[in-house]
């Protein structure tokens, strides 16, 4: 495979383990911003073992504590891509743990859910699925959530203008919001 994160000298390193190491992102998205990277090259999460993904985790940990002394971020966002439909460029696994500050963006509600553009925010196309309000909002500002984003067979809309959101169950009727 080649992965660029093996021919990284260990001078870089700002933590290690027996079976992983953590290295500051050539690219980062904010101060900080590290990779735990496992020392055998495989591909996802998913590909590696369970001692490996332990590795992994205590590195994310010693990575935090790092950062918290050094940067005192507000938060994290700490996560992976697993293949290339998710994103993944890199072919060999890696963590990222991306320090967060009040501020970096306008509105940092979502976190992760912004991997998907326009999906981030729920609050701004409706309540969370699980949520049942109902609505009687005129059919030019309704909107349909597709079956297989929603993660099941049943029909459901959204009002758009009054951001909540209601079940279509039998009939296409809307209740009042």
């Amino acid at each position: 495979m080649g992965s660029p994160f093996l021919s990284a000298s260990p001078e870089r390193w700002v933590a290690s383990n027996d079976l992983a190491f953590a290295l500051r992102d050539n690219f980062p998205v904010s101060p900080g911003h590290t990779l735990v990277v496992p020392r055998r090259e495989v591909a996802t999460w998913f590909d590696a073992t369970r001692e490996e993904q332990v590795a992994i985790l205590e590195l994310v940990d010693a990575v935090k504590a790092q950062l918290d002394a050094e940067l005192q971020p507000a938060g994290y966002n700490v996560g992976f891509n697993a293949g290339v439909a998710a994103g993944q460029t890199v072919m060999h696994l890696h963590v990222h743990v991306i320090p967060r500050f009040t501020g970096d963006v306008e509105d940092p509600r979502g976190g992760v859910r912004h991997v998907m553009p326009g999906k981030g925010s729920y609050l701004k196309t409706g309540v969370p699925p699980s949520t049942d309000f109902g609505c009687q909002a005129p059919s030019s500002h309704v909107g349909s959530i597709p079956e297989r984003a929603r993660g099941g067979p049943r029909p459901a809309r959204f009002c758009v203008r009054q951001r909540c959101r209601f079940a279509d169950k039998s009939t296409a009727e809307a209740r009042a919001c």
